[in-house]
């Protein structure tokens, strides 16, 4: 197999090793902020978050739809620190209108992953689902492995020369 055959087959798989994302989103003042939140994603890889109207990124996610969102392996998972494999995704946000056949069907996704807690979410009212649309990513693989994915072709990589 090939070192971009390697790479294409581990992004593939790769979100399904996590359960939350690192967000990243700014401010109306241009204040950056970093969080996580839970998600589901679906097959054309937009990213769904279920997120209290309180956090500091909800409001940042009103302000300013743009976002970027970070999956990365766990420090004790990497032999080497400066080679941890992530993926970015710099993201458009948009509210998905509460209590409509796609919020309830995204709102059921969450409770399959994430059990009971989803239904006490589901009757708060400042409780939140924003679809993240990815429009190009970055997958690094390690040194030397980066490749770049853009929004015409989400499921394929090209690798990043010097």
């Amino acid at each position: 197999m090939s070192k971009i055959e390697e790479a294409q087959a581990a992004y593939q798989n790769f979100t399904n090793e996590f359960q939350s994302l690192i967000l990243s989103t700014i401010s109306e003042e241009n204040q950056p902020n970093a969080s996580y939140a839970p998600f589901v994603m679906d097959e054309a890889k937009n990213v769904y978050i279920f997120v209290s109207g309180l956090a500091t990124h909800t409001r940042n996610l009103y302000a300013n739809s743009q976002a970027c969102i970070l999956f990365i392996d766990d420090e004790s998972k990497t032999e080497q620190i400066f080679a941890r494999r992530r993926l970015t995704f710099d993201c458009s946000a948009s509210l998905i209108e509460r209590e409509t056949s796609e919020w309830n069907q995204i709102a059921d996704r969450f409770e399959d992953r994430f059990g009971e807690m989803i239904q006490v979410f589901r009757g708060l009212t400042d409780f939140r689902i924003f679809k993240l649309t990815p429009s190009e990513g970055r997958f690094v693989a390690g040194f030397g492995g980066i490749y770049e994915i853009t929004a015409d072709d989400l499921n394929s990589l090209k690798h990043l020369q010097s």
